[in-house]
């Protein structure tokens, strides 16, 4: 990239680019873009708003405690009093972002056997069709969890064992989206 444009002689159609002086190195190189994510900057450019010596006040009452006993687990995360526990390592909980997927699909469909029960009861009398009304529901598939802090991504899959678990599985979410803003 601190090569001169080759194309600088020639024809004026050609003549593109940005001039850079020779030996000066391109954008980005070494790390000179800033990076992206949360939080950008660990020392906030702003100052407190009580003076010195007086406690800040934590949000939402009691802090949460420090390690010890897990607090949620959703799939292979365990959410700890200041951590979040993957299998990948560990990550602060505060500022974490969490996200959900919901990738499962509910079917319903006729059971075989009550196919076979009105066929059989259709020769007897005409009641037979009544068991095609019969419906079976059936969940397949999973959702997807993730966690991001500090420039560390973790992604777990839950499977759905029923319509109402990505009800469930975001409920624990939002416990551990209330833990992470604390």
């Amino acid at each position: 990239m601190t090569e001169p444009n080759p194309y600088k002689d020639g024809e004026p159609e050609y003549q593109w680019g940005p001039t850079q002086p020779p030996g000066t190195p391109a954008y980005g190189y070494p790390n000179a873009a800033p990076g992206y994510g949360y939080p950008q900057d660990p020392h906030p450019s702003y100052a407190q708003t009580q003076p010195a010596g007086v406690p800040v006040p934590v949000a939402g009452g009691v802090p949460a405690p420090t390690g010890g006993q897990p607090l949620v687990s959703i799939g292979d995360i365990t959410v700890m009093g200041d951590s979040i526990v993957t299998p990948a390592g560990s990550m602060p909980l505060r500022g974490a972002v969490w996200n959900a997927t919901d990738m499962s699909r509910t079917e319903e469909k006729i059971p075989t056997h009550a196919i076979v029960l009105a066929i059989v009861f259709f020769i007897f009398c005409l009641l037979g069709l009544l068991f095609l009304l019969m419906k079976e529901k059936q969940t397949t598939g999973f959702i997807q969890v993730t966690v991001t802090s500090n420039g560390k991504h973790h992604s777990t899959m839950i499977q759905a064992r029923g319509p109402e678990t990505f009800q469930q599985v975001m409920g624990q979410i939002n416990y551990a989206r209330s833990l992470s803003s604390m």
